[in-house]
C-alpha cells in the first residue's frame, strides 16, 4: 500500500519477498489487497483534493490533459493493461484517473482486475523461479488467464458504456 504514495519504493520486491514469506497464495493476497487498497486511497484523495492548486497546475500540464482524455475515452481497458503491468508508474496513473471524469465503478475495477493479474504474476515469479523454466506449461497458463481477463474486462467496459449511454450523463458522480 505504500507504494501507492511513494513510487519509489519498489512493489516488485515485496511482492516477491511476500510470496517467499507466506507461500504463493497468502503472499499474492497480501501483496493484492495492499497494492489494490493504495492505488484506491489515492484515487478517492486525488479526486476528493483535485480542485486545489497544486493538482491545477498538474491538470493544466499539456502531456496530464492528454493522458486524462485518453482515460476518458477508452475507460476500462487501457488502465486494466496498465495496471497488468509490474513497471508501470501506478501513482501517476491513479492521480490523472482522479483527476480524470472516469467512473468509479470503472477505475476499481481496472485496478482490482488488473493489479490482480500483476500481483499474481510477480507472486508466481518469486514464489518458485526455476519452475518457469521447468513448467513451461504453468507459464503459458498464466498468460491464457491474463488474455481471458483483459477479454472479461473489455466485455464489462462495453456493458458500462452501453448503461452510460442509455442513463445519460453520469449523474453519481
Amino acid at each position: 500500500m505504500l507504494e501507492s504514495f511513494f513510487p519509489i519504493l519498489p512493489m516488485f520486491v515485496f511482492v516477491m519477498a511476500n510470496a517467499a514469506a507466506f507461500g504463493l497464495w497468502k503472499g499474492f493476497l497480501i501483496s493484492w489487497l495492499g497494492a489494490s487498497l493504495g492505488s484506491l486511497i489515492v484515487f478517492w484523495l486525488t479526486r476528493k483534493v483535485g480542485q486545489k492548486r497544486f493538482f491545477h497546475f498538474v491538470r493544466r500540464h499539456p502531456k496530464v490533459r492528454q493522458f486524462m482524455h485518453w482515460i476518458e475515452r477508452h475507460g476500462f481497458g487501457p488502465l486494466f493493461l496498465l495496471y497488468c503491468f509490474p513497471f508501470t508508474p501506478s501513482a501517476l496513473v491513479n492521480i490523472v484517473a482522479g483527476l480524470s471524469r472516469i467512473s468509479r465503478q470503472q477505475f476499481v475495477l481496472a485496478v482490482l482486475l488488473g493489479k490482480m493479474i500483476m500481483v499474481f504474476t510477480i507472486s508466481f515469479i518469486g514464489y518458485d523461479l526455476k519452475a518457469l523454466i521447468r513448467q513451461p506449461l504453468r507459464t503459458a497458463m498464466i498468460a491464457a488467464v491474463v488474455l481471458l481477463l483483459w477479454y472479461a474486462g473489455k466485455r464489462v467496459e462495453a456493458r458500462f458504456s452501453l448503461t452510460e449511454e442509455q442513463g445519460g450523463e453520469e449523474g453519481g458522480e
